[in-house]
């Protein structure tokens, strides 16, 4: 009686499929996805052409804006570059120099209003606060004492300002003071312009007003007469 020879486990059956090497399945894979790999490529150059004309086209405006500002050497010309682009930190810097110009005119109303605008494009920064600084004093000699004092107030005490915009607004507190007569405050912050930033012009200005002021206020006494 024949007997069926038993199965060697280390050689492969006939009807085992063997797995595709993996260049078989790149290829595979290719075939079936060539069209959809394209098309991704395709709008991935797009996206990078579409950024480098846009940053083209950017500078190219920035370029023509710079050169509109530039050019702007009037009052008119400044206030047309001002509307024109009414966002760009440029046309903060047109604002401060109308509202420069109109404080040396003495027309102080328009002053305030075009520090405002330059305040509320940089919004912050040296500029804003130079900004501020100019609107509080524009108001004061407006007339608008309280707004202008209150300003300046703030200015003196924002440690986050520079410190010459915080030592000018202290020394126009205490000369506002001075002249109304408020000796005691008015000391109080024509010494704090030397505390703040001791080798500015601000402070040196301070001093010598300082020294303007009744002699109970800079801190002498003089001594009692008796018979």
């Amino acid at each position: 009686m024949s007997t069926t020879a038993p199965i060697d486990p280390q050689i492969p059956s006939s009807n085992v499929t063997a797995s595709p090497s993996f260049e078989e399945t790149l290829r595979r894979f290719w075939e079936k996805n060539a069209k959809l790999i394209y098309l991704l490529c395709a709008l991935v150059l797009l996206a990078v052409i579409g950024k480098g004309v846009f940053e083209y086209l950017q500078a190219q405006k920035e370029d023509g804006i710079a050169k509109d500002y530039g050019q702007a050497n009037t009052s008119e010309k400044l206030r047309s570059f001002a509307s024109a682009n009414p966002d760009h930190a440029l046309s903060g810097a047109a604002h401060l120099r109308l509202a420069d110009e109109a404080l040396e005119a003495g027309k102080f109303a328009d002053a305030a209003a075009s520090y405002q605008k330059t305040a509320s494009i940089f919004k912050t920064g040296p500029l804003a606060g130079r900004a501020s600084l100019g609107a509080a004093i524009a108001d004061v000699a407006a007339g608008q004492s309280s707004k202008g004092e209150e300003q300046l107030k703030r200015l003196s005490e924002d440690t986050t300002q520079l410190k010459t915009v915080r030592a000018e607004a202290a020394y126009h507190l205490g000369t506002l003071y001075a002249d109304a007569r408020r000796t005691d405050e008015a000391a109080k912050y024509l010494d704090q312009v030397g505390a703040i930033d001791p080798a500015s012009m601000w402070a040196q200005r301070s001093a010598f007003r300082r020294a303007s002021l009744p002699a109970a206020a800079s801190g002498f006494l003089l001594p009692s007469l008796k018979p």
